[in-house]
C-alpha cells in the first residue's frame, strides 16, 4: 500500500536522520513533527522548531515534554540565520505549509518567507540531507504559495538537488501533497 502524505514525509526523514543530527521543524504548528524529529535525533541531536504564533509554540512545548533537545523559536523560519550557526550541518528540515490546525486561518505561510528559509536551509544542508515539504493548498494563499513554490523548485539545479513530488491525483478537495528536496552535491 502507498503511504499517505504525512507518514511518507516522516519516512523520507527517517531514511536520512541519525542520532546526534541537527534538524529543523520550520513550521512548528502543534508540535507533531518537532516531537518526531526530537525522537529521531535523540538526546545528542538538536531540533530547531520555528513558528510565528505563540499559541503554536505553547502547544508544541506541551506535546514535546520532557524532550530537552529542542530549541523553540518564536519567529519566522525566514530568520533562521539569526538562531542557527552558519557552520551547523543540517541533516533534514520539515515544513507543513498552510495554517495552524484549529488556529486562525488568516495566518498562513507565504512563499516569500518559505523561499528564504528553503534557500538558507539548502545552503547548510549536508549532502544526502533532505527538506520535506507538505503543501496544504486548499485555501487562497495556499494556492499562491503552491504555484510559486512549484515554479521555483522545478528550476533548481539537478546537479545539486533532486526534487520529488509525491501526490495522489485522484483525491478531491485540494488534498495535500509532498515535496522532497534532496541535496546531491555541494554548489
Amino acid at each position: 500500500m502507498f503511504r499517505r502524505i504525512l507518514p511518507q514525509a516522516k519516512h523520507l526523514s527517517e531514511e536520512v536522520i541519525e542520532p546526534g543530527d541537527i534538524v529543523i521543524d520550520a513550521t512548528c504548528g502543534n508540535g507533531h513533527d518537532t516531537k518526531f524529529l526530537a525522537d529521531a535525533v535523540g538526546s545528542e541531536g538538536t531540533v530547531f522548531s520555528f513558528d510565528i504564533q505563540a499559541q503554536a509554540i505553547a502547544n508544541a512545548k506541551d506535546l514535546c515534554r520532557p524532550h530537552n533537545n529542542i530549541e523553540f523559536i518564536l519567529d519566522s523560519h525566514a530568520n533562521l540565520g539569526r538562531y542557527i550557526p552558519k557552520d551547523a550541518p543540517i541533516r533534514a528540515a520539515m515544513f507543513n505549509l498552510g495554517y495552524l490546525p484549529k488556529g486562525d486561518k488568516e495566518i498562513t505561510t507565504v512563499y516569500e518567507s518559505t523561499s528564504i528559509a528553503l534557500s538558507e536551509i539548502f545552503d547548510r544542508l549536508t549532502v544526502g540531507g533532505r527538506i520535506i515539504i507538505v503543501v496544504y493548498h486548499g485555501h487562497p494563499s495556499g494556492k499562491i504559495e503552491r504555484d510559486k513554490l512549484l515554479g521555483s523548485l522545478s528550476h533548481w539545479s539537478q546537479k545539486e538537488a533532486q526534487v520529488l513530488k509525491y501526490q495522489f491525483i485522484n483525491q478531491k478537495n485540494d488534498a495535500p501533497f509532498l515535496l522532497c528536496v534532496e541535496k546531491i552535491s555541494m554548489p
